[in-house]
């Protein structure tokens, strides 16, 4: 008897449980109501398709320009919680990983899911390694640019003519040919970036070292001149190592969008990855720390910060650097990013606009506007003064944030292709023009 009272009682409480994780909605149109299971917090979007005035009617949806509020994905990557400032790939704080990681093992987590062991870690690097050089016709390929193209754009091109060199590629579906791809394009990445920067110098281009680390070899195929072999200092390789690591990924931007839309065509991933770098190639995405480096620049002093955080605040011009679409908080990047600039300042000697930046940030940081609207420095706000004093012009920014994206944006589109739900990409829109109209012919147009 007791166990049949149990039963009955838990059936009642699971019934209960289940009723409140649901969304009634009534229309107010119909007087219909309906209930949607909420599911992680949402509701699928296709379960408002139901919600009609009569059976011929398309059914509700969602207007969400810029995807402010919808997830367009289940995602196990990387985890951004804003409002308190935290940032993870696959559980692990950035902050550790910065501290104790390099770049090419938290490239591993971010697409295997777990940190690599020993054996692992020296196979990933060997691979990697061994997927540097690129094919001599693709040097011509970057001798055909103008001297002046700018880098980001040379990029962009490269990487989308390897699919023309590598027809395996197209077997997405294979993952051995996706593990390939995996490393050409870890590999080759910073080879393109290196050498689409020595054509704009028209220097020769400097071939890799595959005894270097990763982010060695990147400064030896950049800086080497003369030397009979380029040792990287160790304070520059290792904060470049920092940088990439906090730009490996970081959720569902527009970049990371554009490649999952793009890659839900099942492409290749060199067409799906040029297509992501386009979108980085933007000031209000990859292109932003050099506007920082504008603004620093356009102050021109300390003593006229002030002036210009009163025409900030009189919505004259923007504080760049400051505030981000997620991070309603200080951005766990920018307070480790400030850290290493101080020690390529003290090897290379201190920016000029470092003071110009650091009393930004103290007058935003105690100014009740800047509080009150949560906007607190981003990753951009000193990544261009690093990159500055370690000799990069600014047409490099973008390139740099790209070479280390390049993971994040494969673990993103190898999910997408391992996700059973997904399919090709196709918003709907509301259609507010013209309806039907007959054609008019030239003489009776006015």
């Amino acid at each position: 008897m007791d166990s049949l009272t149990s039963t009955a009682s838990t059936k009642k409480t699971e019934a209960a449980a289940s009723s409140r994780e649901s969304l009634t909605i009534t229309d107010n149109r119909t007087g219909k109501s309906y209930d949607l299971p909420i599911t992680h917090g949402t509701i699928k979007a296709m379960d408002l398709r139901q919600i009609k005035t009569d059976p011929a009617d398309f059914g509700m949806m969602s207007y969400d320009p810029a995807y402010n509020n919808t997830a367009s994905c289940i995602s196990r990557i990387t985890y951004i919680d804003g409002d308190k400032g935290i940032l993870r790939y696959r559980g692990y704080p950035i902050e550790e990983l910065a501290e104790k990681s390099t770049y090419l093992e938290t490239a591993y987590l971010l697409l295997y899911g777990e940190l690599p062991n020993e054996k692992q870690l020296k196979d990933w690097t060997w691979h990697i390694s061994h997927h540097t050089f690129i094919h001599e016709s693709i040097k011509k390929f970057l001798d055909g640019f103008h001297y002046d193209a700018h880098p980001m754009g040379m990029t962009i091109s490269t990487i989308a003519a390897l699919s023309t060199f590598y027809h395996d590629a197209k077997d997405i579906l294979s993952e051995d040919s996706r593990k390939k791809q995996t490393y050409r394009m870890i590999g080759k990445m910073p080879t393109i970036a290196a050498f689409a920067y020595r054509h704009t110098l028209g220097m020769p281009f400097v071939y890799p070292d595959n005894e270097l680390s990763y982010p060695g070899n990147f400064l030896n195929m950049l800086f080497r001149t003369s030397e009979t072999r380029y040792r990287p200092n160790p304070t520059l390789e290792r904060a470049l190592d920092i940088l990439f690591i906090l730009h490996a990924d970081h959720e569902q931007n527009c970049s990371t969008n554009v490649i999952r839309g793009v890659g839900s065509s099942h492409v290749d991933p060199y067409s799906a990855t040029a297509a992501a770098i386009a979108a980085l190639y933007g000031p209000l995405h990859g292109g932003a720390n050099e506007e920082v480096v504008r603004m620093l620049h356009e102050i021109g002093s300390v003593q006229r910060v002030p002036d210009f955080i009163k025409r900030v605040k009189a919505g004259e011009t923007k504080l760049m650097g400051f505030g981000h679409r997620i991070y309603k908080n200080y951005d766990p990047r920018a307070r480790i990013i400030k850290r290493v600039a101080y020690e390529v300042f003290e090897l290379m000697g201190k920016n000029p606009l470092l003071e110009i930046a650091l009393e930004c940030e103290r007058i935003a940081l105690e100014d009740d506007y800047f509080v009150k609207r949560k906007l607190y420095p981003n990753v951009d706000f000193y990544t261009g003064l690093i990159y500055q004093s370690m000799g990069f012009p600014m047409t490099m920014f973008p390139v740099l944030f790209a070479i280390p994206r390049t993971s994040g944006w494969i673990a993103q589109w190898q999910e997408l292709l391992l996700d059973p739900e997904q399919k090709i990409a196709r918003p709907r829109q509301i259609y507010l023009g013209h309806e039907t109209r007959a054609y008019t012919a030239m003489e009776k147009r006015a």
